[in-house]
């Protein structure tokens, strides 16, 4: 059997640019989901994503469903942009290492054989990029409200969130990280805690919403109890602690004088690193197009 007059399937509403970065010279696809319909008075609320190929089918798609029955669902319109690569797969994985890994950074070897070494540190010049190309684009385009703007991450990109959200809070007021790699380089992201907690100029209802999979945990999945690789990935386990630190951060947070943002902590029963990613998403969309709180 073959399909005739097939053409390639497509997100509604979604349009992509790839946009060169003026302060790298990088080119980023740059995904834009429209709302049908007019604004609100205020504008439409919006949501930016890391790992913008991996996501953008997802979230449309979720918050499509979900829109259409506010009622049920507490799910507005809203605008999506999703942040990656000029790529067809769902990762650039060198170029995420650098774009999402908070300076000052480290040199690691190369993901493949005969491919250039994995460097980190490079979120300050990305979150500027969002900050001072993507946004002024995306809000010349369309009326977005400012009071209701939200930023979605995972893994890295959840780690990204919590670098973005310590060195400019004012900059949304509705912040995801899902699965954050706060572990990474020795908990590195603790020097921006301490400069966020000398000043923490955040929006006024600031909410941060921290998640991880049950077996992110120090529940190993079951489909990896007595594989080969199975003592390994309890040792992964026991350096991520993903659960531990996202608990510790939100602790931290709410202990900070006058409370500057709310904070939760969600373990997701059933999934793992990766199988996270959808469901971050769905709650993504939710918490940012949510009626009400």
């Amino acid at each position: 059997m073959t399909f005739h007059n097939s053409s390639n399937a497509l997100v509604g509403n979604t349009t992509f640019h790839d946009l060169v970065s003026g302060g790298n010279g990088q080119t980023y696809r740059v995904f834009v989901y429209r709302p049908p319909g007019e604004a609100p008075e205020h504008g439409w609320p919006i949501l930016y994503m890391t790992d913008g190929n991996a996501v953008i089918g997802t979230a449309v798609d979720a918050m499509r469903a979900q829109a259409n029955y506010p009622g049920g669902t507490n799910v507005s319109h809203g605008i999506i942009v999703s942040i990656g690569y000029p790529t067809d797969a769902a990762y650039d994985p060198l170029r995420r290492s650098w774009d999402l890994g908070p300076p000052p950074g480290k040199t690691y070897p190369p993901f493949f054989a005969n491919t250039p070494e994995v460097r980190t540190g490079g979120a300050e010049a990305f979150l500027s990029f969002v900050e001072g190309q993507v946004k002024p684009l995306v809000e010349a385009e369309l009326p977005v409200d400012p009071e209701r703007q939200a930023l979605f991450g995972h893994s890295f990109g959840g780690l990204f969130v919590l670098y973005a959200l310590f060195t400019r809070p004012a900059s949304f007021s509705t912040w995801l990280a899902a699965s954050p790699s706060i572990y990474w380089e020795d908990c590195a992201i603790n020097a921006f805690f301490a400069q966020f907690s000398a000043n923490p100029a955040t929006r006024q209802g600031a909410r941060l919403h921290l998640s991880c999979g049950e077996y992110e945990t120090d529940r190993l999945a079951p489909f990896h109890k007595g594989a080969a690789d199975e003592a390994e990935r309890i040792e992964k386990l026991k350096i991520a602690r993903t659960d531990h630190y996202a608990f510790e951060m939100a602790e931290r947070l709410h202990a900070l004088p006058n409370r500057p943002i709310a904070v939760d902590v969600e373990i997701h029963p059933g999934e793992n690193h990766m199988s996270l990613l959808p469901v971050a998403v769905n709650r993504a969309v939710q918490r940012a197009f949510a009626i009400r709180k």
